[in-house]
């Protein structure tokens, strides 16, 4: 079923913050899925895992083991990321449904491998503080 408000939804990736993020990685791998993109230095590394069919989980280093109460605690998801058609209506859309803007609309380039990727993103906070990224690879 289509969403008739936001044209083109469809889910791209949840991202969560791991405490050790090669370990991480070799556990998904182990699962079937497939490094798509990496990026990032030290507790900035980050690893896009395709998990096939093109979602994604996104996983982030820094994360502290359990019992860490500022939001970076390792194995507690981040976001949820939504691929719209058009990333500037649909967090025009959000706010006007009453979220709260995290990050306007914008390109961010990446110096990931294998290749370099520009994305652009948008992050809203829902009702209940729930974290919604808007997320398109654009070149």
């Amino acid at each position: 079923m289509a969403n008739d408000i936001i044209k083109g939804l469809k889910f791209t990736h949840a991202a969560v913050k791991v405490s050790d993020l090669d370990a991480s990685v070799r556990f998904y791998e182990k699962l079937g899925f497939k490094v798509f993109a990496s990026w990032g230095e030290g507790d900035g590394r980050a690893v896009l895992l395709d998990i096939g069919g093109g979602e994604y989980i996104e996983l982030f280093a820094g994360g502290k083991k359990a019992g860490a109460t500022d939001g970076s605690a390792a194995g507690h998801w981040q976001h949820i990321a939504l691929t719209p058609d058009s990333i500037d209506d649909a967090y025009s859309t959000a706010i006007a449904a009453g979220a709260k803007s995290q990050i306007a609309p914008k390109d961010v380039p990446l110096a990931s491998s294998p290749k370099p990727m520009t994305l652009r993103i948008a992050f809203v906070e829902g009702p209940d503080g729930e974290v919604i990224e808007f997320f398109k690879i654009i070149g």
